[in-house]
């Protein structure tokens, strides 16, 4: 049975999931309805596409980035990270973007890995989190489908223009999930690797 989690929450992936070795971790956001008036004139010729863009940052134990899987890198050297692809617009129904995790295949040096979101963009665009809706972050048993957890953001993300959505860690021999779902104003995932290795995130 799949976990709905509340912002702070963590769980461990394996606890009710004995063996669990391979996660389809599914990420999805829905536009707004922009409509006419000020976001029509805002965006101009009534382009309204927002391209959110996940990612993961591989951390070493410091929670200092070591690697980075987004859609210009799909996958790590080993396949234990896969990106399956860029959604442009996060239009449709279920996952926008999927990262695929072997567990078993994360190398000794990584310890966590830190899921985001940003926008593409987002300054010539004039774009923030309070444009999209329905954000979530969910993982499933990529062997059954079953879903194991989900994490509903619903915070209100006006004026951010990157979120922290979520985090997989080591812990004691097996692996925990901890559901994050912070903005930021960062505008681009060079800007996210600076700050995190300035504040070194942890658990």
């Amino acid at each position: 049975m799949s976990i709905n989690l509340k912002k702070g929450q963590k769980i461990d992936l394996r606890k009710s999931n004995p063996g669990l070795s391979t996660i389809r971790v599914g990420l999805g956001w829905d536009p707004i309805e922009q409509g006419g008036g000020f976001l029509k004139s805002l965006f101009g010729s009534g382009n309204t596409d927002i391209d959110c863009d996940a990612s993961v940052f591989l951390l070493n134990e410091d929670s200092k980035p070591i690697d980075l899987v987004y859609f210009g890198n799909l996958r790590t050297k080993n396949d234990s990270i896969i990106h399956t692809g860029d959604n442009l617009t996060g239009e449709g129904a279920g996952d926008d973007e999927v990262i695929l995790v072997d567990l078993d295949k994360i190398p000794s040096q990584v310890n966590k890995l830190l899921f985001v979101v940003n926008i593409y963009d987002c300054i010539r665009r004039n774009q923030h989190f309070g444009m999209i809706k329905n954000a979530y972050i969910r993982m499933t048993d990529a062997k059954n489908n079953s879903e194991i957890a989900r994490y509903n953001l619903s915070d209100d993300y006006r004026g951010r223009t990157a979120l922290l959505v979520g985090l997989i860690y080591r812990y004691e021999g097996t692996w925990k999930f901890s559901a994050i779902g912070e903005g930021t104003n960062d505008t681009g995932l060079n800007d996210m690797k600076k700050n995190l290795e300035r504040r070194a995130y942890g658990v």
